[in-house]
């Protein structure tokens, strides 16, 4: 069936380290914004067109054979001078027969959000175009950082749907998704 689904991840699924900073962040931003503590969410597309399934996500630069996952960009992570080195470096994919790290501890996913061909290779065909502003960094001045967040709710946007009917799982929330937004209108 063609169309676009998103998943939901948790923050860290399948590590320990990357769970563990998600844990800590969010316990300072709900001190700092005094509220309770939310479930944090990394987000990534499947499209599915006549030519087969398209995963679309960010995530860590793995090695240098970028082109296998369809890697279509890269970006600096922390810092433009750390991004010199491929630990500090993130991939934006555009993966045909790929999979999602972890999809098996998906949350309330997948998520239909087109059944449409036509938005679905829109979609496919924004991925090339999306900002690389650094990966946890507010330089679009969106009140929050860069992440893969940022890339789904850019796309989504762009391709035309529905972005404000799209929420992260009940008691999560996805950091970064307004970032996408910002940047997407800063596009338009």
């Amino acid at each position: 069936m063609p169309g676009i689904d998103v998943y939901w991840l948790p923050l860290g699924a399948g590590g320990h380290s990357v769970r563990l900073n998600g844990h800590v962040y969010e316990a300072l931003v709900a001190r700092v914004e005094r509220r309770r503590r939310y479930d944090l969410y990394h987000s990534a597309l499947v499209a599915h067109v006549a030519t087969g399934s398209y995963v679309v996500e960010m995530a860590p630069v793995r090695d240098a054979a970028g082109a296998s996952r369809g890697v279509v960009a890269e970006g600096a992570v922390g810092t433009h001078l750390a991004g010199r080195l491929r630990i500090f470096r993130c991939e934006i994919r555009r993966w045909l027969g790929g999979a999602i790290p972890d999809v098996a501890e998906a949350v309330d996913s997948p998520r239909r959000l087109s059944g449409d061909q036509a938005t679905a290779f829109r979609l496919l065909d924004l991925v090339a175009e999306v900002p690389t502003p650094v990966w946890g960094r507010d330089e679009l001045h969106a009140g929050e950082m860069w992440n893969s967040n940022s890339l789904t709710s850019w796309l989504i946007s762009r391709a035309g749907l529905d972005v404000e009917a799209i929420t992260a799982p009940l008691g999560g929330r996805a950091p970064g998704w307004n970032a996408g937004l910002v940047g997407a209108r800063a596009h338009a």
